[in-house]
């Protein structure tokens, strides 16, 4: 049975975030049917005047994670500015915020006693480092907690520096984590009516994304190696060089596709070679056995050895740069590369939502909004006359419709 209704319909939200971190989090909610609404500065999101590349004075950053949302302008050092914010939590059920912890206190709406005010509220708070801890009134920014977690130690060649991950995983996965938690939150709410406060950290969620290489180091006491396109445990899981110079990758993880690889690579004599008997001997003869590998991937196209490989089972692809896989993934059909229009003349392409709902009707995703291009919407949605509505947009404390 298909439902009437998308999966959050109905959930209020309150964004107060900028930049990556939250906004990437409330557009996965936006995309599954809640009610987002973006409160802006007069000068707006800083993510808005990000370069190089711009539509209609608004970045393809902000363009990005910003989707299926309203924007409301609020300047929260005045009066009433703050009124207007604490008027729109009073309608809310769920606050997400990415500021320092302390400074929603210090600016007149302190969480804790908000949710006393409210105990039927979510609040979501996104951090470099937490809310508790010793590093918790740090700045933070993706690169310095993929720095501090270990991650980037693991990024790279061994014996070069290290490198930085070529997506901005701090900021998402901790966006994630906090939609996850969001999600959760909402679920018990339904059962028992309270809310919760919902603390995440930029650089939990990356140590949270060492897997098994953290639990290695812990057994061993050791610092895993740069693992370059290779795999510390599976010496048939990395990448290899064809023919003509492509790379393709090739994932052997299994006795029987290790039998088919060196078939497919005319190298049926390693089945029986003892330095290759098994997965611990592979792994610890794991040289001897690339540089027979890497020859052998010398003699063909890297797409002919793909072809060849999936034709037996054995998993292989090339490695696409980022045009070559969003085609792909416009072919594909499954909605993630989406066109945006304004409805002005303004089109821009973003990638969609990967979490899709087979029985669920799918929200049609709408352009990012123009900065408090719904002031006076959501202003009348909370309550608010047209006079004071009228009154508010002429005064410092909101740019609505400005731009």
């Amino acid at each position: 049975m298909t439902a009437s209704r998308a999966p959050l319909e109905g959930l209020v939200v309150l964004d107060l975030t900028t930049f990556l971190s939250g906004p990437f989090c409330t557009q996965i909610l936006a995309d599954l049917g809640a009610d987002v609404i973006k409160v802006e500065a007069p000068a707006g999101d800083s993510s808005r005047s990000i370069p190089p590349h711009f539509i209609d004075g608004d970045s393809a950053y902000y363009l990005g994670n910003n989707r299926n949302k309203k924007s409301i302008v609020i300047d929260l050092k005045s009066g009433t500015g703050l009124s207007v914010l604490h008027d729109l939590i009073a309608k809310s059920d769920v606050v997400v915020e990415n500021y320092r912890p302390g400074v929603c206190a210090r600016l007149g709406f302190d969480p804790a006693e908000m949710r006393r005010r409210h105990p039927a509220l979510i609040w979501a708070s996104i951090s470099g480092f937490g809310q508790t801890g010793p590093w918790k009134d740090r700045p933070a920014y993706d690169m310095i907690v993929q720095a501090l977690s270990g991650a980037m130690s693991l990024t790279g060649e061994p014996d070069r520096p290290a490198v930085r991950l070529g997506i901005p995983a701090g900021d998402v996965v901790a966006g994630m984590y906090t939609a996850i938690g969001i999600c959760a939150a909402a679920a018990s709410r339904a059962v028992d009516g309270r809310g919760d406060h919902i603390d995440v950290s930029m650089l939990d969620s990356l140590i949270s994304l060492l897997s098994y290489q953290g639990v290695y180091s812990m057994i061993t006491g050791e610092a895993p190696a740069p693992q370059a396109a290779r795999h510390d445990s599976i010496p048939t899981y990395r990448s290899f060089v064809g023919g003509d110079g492509r790379e393709l990758v090739v994932t052997a993880n299994t006795d029987r596709m290790w039998r088919s690889l060196c078939e497919v690579l005319a190298l049926p004599q390693l089945t029986g070679d003892p330095r290759f008997a098994d997965q611990g001997t592979r792994l610890a003869n794991k040289t001897e056995l690339w540089e027979l590998l890497e020859e052998a991937f010398t003699t063909r196209s890297a797409l002919e050895w793909v072809e060849s490989l999936q034709d037996a089972g054995v998993p292989a692809a090339l490695i696409a740069n980022v045009p070559e896989a969003l085609a792909e993934a416009r072919a594909a059909g499954r909605d993630m590369v989406l066109d945006l229009d304004d409805g002005h003349g303004n089109t821009v392409s973003v990638l969609g939502n990967p979490i899709k709902f087979l029985d669920s009707p799918t929200v049609e995703p709408v352009f990012p909004p123009r900065l408090g291009a719904d002031s006076a919407e959501v202003l009348a949605e909370i309550g608010w006359s047209v006079a004071d509505i009228e009154a508010l947009a002429a005064s410092d404390a909101s740019a609505a419709g400005q731009r």
